[in-house]
């Protein structure tokens, strides 16, 4: 695509974008890969489309790709996908409806839902910004970061990730990145003084021993998992993550490790709190009722994974929820793909959840990190 598109091959006669566009936008981004570091190409790609739809809109300093509407006085709500996915390659392909490809549901059909429906928004009054961020695979989440440093915080967020078309997701596991480095003397193998690599495999145990009671399946308690391990007798590196619940103390627990290792460092790479949102806030009430509109009855949960959603609430206490079309078992999958039929159909979600925040979205925050939490759990 170049230049700007024409506005009867795009939108209907209602102002809608068609969904022959729809499905062509979200296939021309899966051909083009974006791994974490590497989401130049796309965002150009995106401002491009974005500025053919009606968007004002540009890559920042930090390669996110920004797109604004602005349609006179009303809240401003910000829409907030990832550009990035891991590393490895789905050939771009469509059958039985569905249409494959790296990004598929993890986050390029829930982006490209967000970029159609707030071209859709045709009740919608006031400002809609659409961010496609950068670096959310990795630990740091740069992109997320530089949003809520360089915007003023909106009245409204949602955030883009595959919940599943009747789903609205309330909050996230926080997540804590450590690294474990020790070098030792070159020695032979039955020297019986401690080794690189076994002081590595030490330090794993005395993790789990102070985490106690892990699991990666219930939102309340922490779950954890060995990244990665490069070992040999003289030097060894581990990369480990912690999913932390509400309330989980940080400094507590790494001092208590740290406390027990016998050599070593171990370093902390990054940490981002646990987020949950009220269900009754004006982004999770607007979303429920675009499911409602089009679908059937909605349902809400909280995720024991991690989003840039727990980077955003971190600073911004605005309304906040997450939706996008996909499923996220298929994440990272070697079949990653998603329902071109759902994918169409969070399209018409997200579009009536922006006309129900234009009238809805309450001045006083009323979501935070610590607010109450009602739903399922994944």
């Amino acid at each position: 695509m170049s230049g700007r598109v024409t506005a009867g091959r795009v939108f209907n006669a209602e102002g809608r974008v068609r969904e022959a566009y729809a499905v062509g936008l979200l296939r021309q981004m899966l051909e083009i890969p974006s791994p974490s570091y590497r989401e130049m190409d796309l965002a150009a790609y995106l401002a491009e489309a974005m500025a053919g739809l009606g968007f004002w809109s540009y890559v920042d300093g930090a390669g996110n790709v920004i797109g604004m509407l602005e349609r006179g006085p009303g809240p401003v709500i910000m829409l907030l996908g990832h550009l990035d996915t891991i590393q490895g390659h789905v050939p771009v392909r469509s059958a039985g409806g569905r249409l494959y490809g790296r990004g598929a549901a993890d986050a390029k059909g829930p982006l490209a839902a967000m970029i159609c429906a707030a071209a859709s928004a045709t009740e919608f009054t006031g400002k809609i910004i659409v961010a496609g961020v950068v670096e959310e695979e990795t630990p740091c989440s740069r992109g997320a970061v530089a949003i809520r440093n360089t915007f003023a915080k909106p009245d409204a967020v949602i955030i883009g990730e595959p919940s599943g078309c009747f789903t609205v997701v309330l909050g996230y596991k926080g997540k804590l990145d450590l690294r474990y480095s020790v070098e030792c003397a070159p020695t032979h193998p039955s020297n019986p003084a401690p080794k690189a690599s076994e002081l590595a495999a030490s330090c794993w145990r005395v993790l789990n021993d102070v985490l106690g009671d892990a699991d990666h399946t219930a939102f309340d308690k922490p779950g954890i998992t060995l990244d990665s391990i490069s070992a040999d007798t003289s030097r060894a590196v581990a990369a480990v993550s912690v999913r932390t619940p509400p309330g989980f103390d940080v400094a507590g627990f790494v001092g208590s490790v740290r406390s027990r290792l016998t050599a070593g460092d171990l370093a902390i790479v990054n940490s981002v709190a646990a987020c949950r949102a009220d269900r009754r806030n004006p982004a999770v009430r607007a979303l429920t009722a675009g499911i409602r509109k089009q679908l059937g009855q909605p349902s809400v949960m909280v995720k024991t994974a991690t989003s840039d959603m727990n980077t955003l609430a971190e600073v911004w206490d605005v309304p906040m929820a997450t939706y996008g079309p996909g499923d996220s078992k298929l994440d990272h999958a070697d079949d990653e793909h998603i329902m071109l039929a759902d994918y169409i159909r969070g399209v018409a979600v997200l579009s009536h959840a922006l006309g129900e925040l234009s009238d809805t979205v309450a001045t006083p925050a009323v979501a935070s990190r610590t607010e109450g939490l009602e739903g399922s759990q994944l």
